[in-house]
C-alpha cells in the first residue's frame, strides 16, 4: 500500500481518537443526562471541551482536502517520496493540532495548521505537474 493510503488510514483514526477525547470533555461539562438526551437546546462548550470540538471540526474539514489529494495522487500514479513525505508532514502535523488547540498554544496551533495545509497543497500540485 502506498505511503499515501496507509496516512490516510492513520487520519481516519486520528480522528476516531479525536471524537473520543472531545465526546469525554464534553461529556463531563454537560452532564450524562444532557448528553444522553434529546439535545433539543443547545449547549455551548467552553474551555477544553470547547477547544477539542472546534479542532476536531477542523480535522473533518483538513481530512477532506488530504483525501482528495491522497487519492488524485494516488489515482493519478504520481506517488513519490515527496508526495510521502508531505502525507506523513500532514499527518505529523494533525496529530501536534490536537494539544496545539486544547492547551492554546499561541501562535504555535496556527503554524502547525499550516504545515499541514501547506503539505497537502503540494500533494495536489505534484498530482497535476
Amino acid at each position: 500500500m502506498p505511503a499515501e493510503l496507509t496516512v490516510l488510514a492513520l487520519a481516519g483514526l486520528l480522528q476516531i481518537v479525536q471524537l473520543g477525547l472531545y465526546g469525554v470533555a464534553a461529556n463531563l461539562q454537560v452532564g450524562p443526562a444532557y448528553s444522553l438526551g434529546p439535545r433539543d437546546e443547545q449547549r455551548p462548550l467552553t474551555g477544553t471541551a470547547g477547544r477539542l470540538q472546534r479542532a476536531l471540526a477542523n480535522h473533518v474539514e483538513a481530512l477532506v482536502l488530504f483525501a482528495i489529494a491522497v487519492v488524485v495522487v494516488t489515482l493519478a500514479g504520481k506517488a513519490s517520496a515527496l508526495t510521502a513525505a508531505c502525507a506523513w508532514a500532514y499527518l505529523g502535523a494533525r496529530v501536534l493540532y490536537v494539544p496545539a488547540y486544547a492547551f492554546g498554544w499561541n501562535p504555535w496551533r496556527s503554524v502547525i495548521w499550516t504545515v499541514g495545509f501547506l503539505a497537502t497543497l503540494v500533494m495536489l500540485l505534484a498530482a497535476l505537474f
